[in-house]
């Protein structure tokens, strides 16, 4: 039953940041603000606030991770950045083709220090409850 609390939490995780981002996206693009294809047209500023919520939306997914996990958040934190590492170096090698090359790398590169942000906010919530 552990297993399936573990799996579940992740699969939370993964579920709340991908919703948020392709939710954002969608709101962005539908308010003419955020080119799909070719989204190298986008100026870059805003291609640094795509990588930024992303980033946040990330962080908020570890957060529902560890926050659901039935036991050792910060595990279940670093198995989702695991996923997210491995997902994202994938779509990265995929879309090479596809510029500005910087985005997915930084994108990548953002995937660890979000998760453990997320896990340590959701440890310190949960130390905050337990001890009040």
């Amino acid at each position: 039953m552990m297993i399936l609390k573990s799996i579940g939490a992740i699969l939370a995780g993964i579920i709340a940041g991908a919703a948020l981002s392709i939710g954002t996206d969608s709101v962005l693009e539908t308010a003419g603000l955020m080119i799909r294809d070719p989204f190298n047209d986008n100026p870059g500023w805003l291609i640094v606030i795509v990588v930024f919520y992303r980033s946040v939306f990330n962080t908020f997914g570890a957060y529902i991770t560890a926050r659901l996990a039935p036991s050792q958040p910060l595990r279940h934190v670093l198995i989702l950045g695991g996923i997210g590492l491995v997902l994202g170096t994938v779509g990265t090698v995929v879309m090479w083709d596809v510029p500005p090359h910087w985005y997915p790398i930084a994108l990548v590169l953002l995937t660890m220090p979000c998760v453990w942000l997320g896990g340590k906010l959701a440890e310190k919530k949960s130390n905050s409850i337990a001890n009040p």
